[in-house]
């Protein structure tokens, strides 16, 4: 189990700092918000490469996965700070993508 929880569970936090930080950029340069919230967002961007790093898969696999997963919690993100209300095309299309995470990181391999 805990071979499972330990990929997601770095997962959510690259996509909290990727997430957060692109969103603080975004406040600061199209919200008038003050410069030291872009610093932040640029740092907590920094954080992500590095928290991306922690997965054990390849590259090309981590990114790919990865891309799922800011999907899913770009519509989670923007629903809960911005008032996004996501319809149920938005989220077949999380759960297509959380599909997709499954097959390609714990399908068993032969």
């Amino acid at each position: 189990m805990l071979s499972i929880l330990k990929p997601l569970a770095v997962f959510f936090l690259a996509g909290l700092c990727e997430i957060g930080g692109g969103y603080l950029m975004w406040q600061w340069l199209k919200a008038d918000r003050p410069a030291w919230t872009g610093l932040v967002g640029a740092l907590l961007l920094m954080v992500y490469g590095w928290v991306a790093t922690w997965q054990p898969t390849s590259f090309g696999k981590t990114y790919a996965v990865y891309g799922a997963v800011f999907i899913v919690m770009s519509i989670a993100w923007a629903a809960y700070f911005d008032g996004f209300r996501p319809d149920r095309f938005d989220v077949i299309g999380g759960l297509v993508c959380f599909a997709g995470i499954a097959i390609i990181l714990f399908w068993p391999r032969g």
